[in-house]
């Protein structure tokens, strides 16, 4: 873990270590304002930079310091949606699917997701170390079996294999494009992190519930009131990431909206072939002012633009329908990987709601003892009172 540190925290210039050590004092508390962020350094620029992780879709990983301008420019977000990431605040979990980019802030991982890149706060939480470390094993992993896949696939060619899928290469059906993988790592760190802390809870819950059981005290009884403050806090958290992916589940619109990387290719398509109807315009008038007019082989205006139109409106069709297919086929994919997540989710809901209600029988069996009790010390204080007055009449 410290060399995974060493290797994304940025390098810290002597002429910086050297101020920090003669202008900076600890705090009396000992708590440090940011973790792997040059607080000092924002000081003195002034510009609000911040300390980012940018993992790339080939696996590779580097820090970069971007204001957040400068960030709202790159990854064309609005100003609210870099606030849900701003370590200062404290927002419930949040997917938000935008035009070029995915805002996820989930538990401790807050970061950016687009087509080409991963855009993660730099901090030193162990978590979101590990969610960096997850995802480039899986980038580079998804990496080594394509070039395996294609070497595979030549061989077949070269072998003379005349299969359909083969000869057009179409991917198999477990690929993901790259923002779905950033997201799927991004889910199942919050599933696992609010997991353990679930099973953590459990151990800690029952053995305490039982010994309350057996001996009703007020230390017994303050740990159980405390034990039960973080219960609820924790369901309401695991109850927020288990909202969210249900709301993504309901709206296809919102899940059309992830798919970033088919939302670029198109767009790379749609300038491709307009420049290349303005090079082939350029080219016909061209030709037409070189060519010497001639009545007889000169094809009419109107047939030409009727030409030009029925290729336009063939063009916008054929891109309509591999729209809505590839549309279709990316709410598919991320429908079923929301789905497995948030099986995961309910079931870490289900063991919170159970020990929930553990501990409301516990304080229902509770409750039955101390009015079991209270009763033999009503029957006391009646038969006290009997014996007292049988005293009073004898002495009369």
């Amino acid at each position: 873990m410290a060399e995974i540190k060493e290797r994304l925290l940025p390098p810290k210039p002597a002429s910086a270590a050297n101020l920090r050590e003669l202008s900076y004092r600890p705090p009396i508390s000992g708590r440090q304002p940011f973790q792997g962020i040059d607080v000092l350094g924002l000081k003195k620029r002034g510009q609000g930079l911040r300390s980012w992780i940018r993992v790339d879709t080939s696996g590779n990983s580097q820090v970069i310091e971007v204001d957040k301008f400068t960030m709202m420019r790159r990854c064309d977000l609005p100003a609210r949606d870099l606030r849900l990431l701003d370590p200062l605040f404290v927002y419930p979990s949040t997917i938000l699917g935008r035009e070029k980019a995915i805002v996820v802030n989930l538990e401790q991982i807050r970061c950016i997701i687009t087509a080409d890149e991963v855009l993660l706060l730099n901090s030193l939480d162990s978590y979101v170390l590990q969610y960096v470390v997850e995802l480039q094993r899986r980038l580079q992993a998804a990496g080594a079996g394509e070039v395996w896949q294609s070497e595979g696939e030549l061989s077949r060619r070269r072998g003379g294999s005349r299969n359909i899928d083969n000869m057009f290469g179409t991917p198999s059906p477990d690929y993901l494009p790259f923002e779905f993988r950033a997201l799927e790592v991004a889910l199942e760190s919050a599933c696992t992190f609010l997991d353990s802390q679930a099973a953590e809870l459990e151990i800690e819950a029952y053995p305490l519930l039982d010994e309350l059981t057996s001996k009703i005290s007020t230390l017994n009884l303050e740990r159980v009131r405390r034990l039960k403050s973080r219960l609820v806090a924790l369901t309401r958290r695991v109850q927020k990431v288990r909202d969210e992916i249900e709301q993504l589940m309901d709206d296809d619109g919102d899940m059309a909206e992830m798919y970033l990387t088919e939302k670029k290719s198109r767009m790379e398509l749609s300038c491709y072939g307009d420049q290349s109807l303005l090079g082939y315009r350029s080219t016909d008038g061209a030709l037409s002012l070189s060519a010497p007019v001639s009545p007889v082989s000169s094809p009419p205006e109107s047939r030409r633009l009727e030409k030009s139109l029925s290729i336009a409106r063939s063009r916008h069709e054929s891109m309509r329908s591999s729209e809505s297919g590839a549309e279709t086929q990316s709410i598919e994919e991320l429908e079923m990987l929301l789905e497995a997540y948030f099986v995961v989710i309910d079931s870490t809901l289900n063991k919170l709601t159970s020990l929930k209600e553990y501990i409301d029988d516990t304080e229902d069996f509770i409750n039955i003892q101390l009015d079991n009790v209270r009763n033999q010390l009503i029957q006391f204080e009646l038969l006290l009172t009997t014996a007292t007055f049988v005293v009073a009449i004898f002495g009369v």
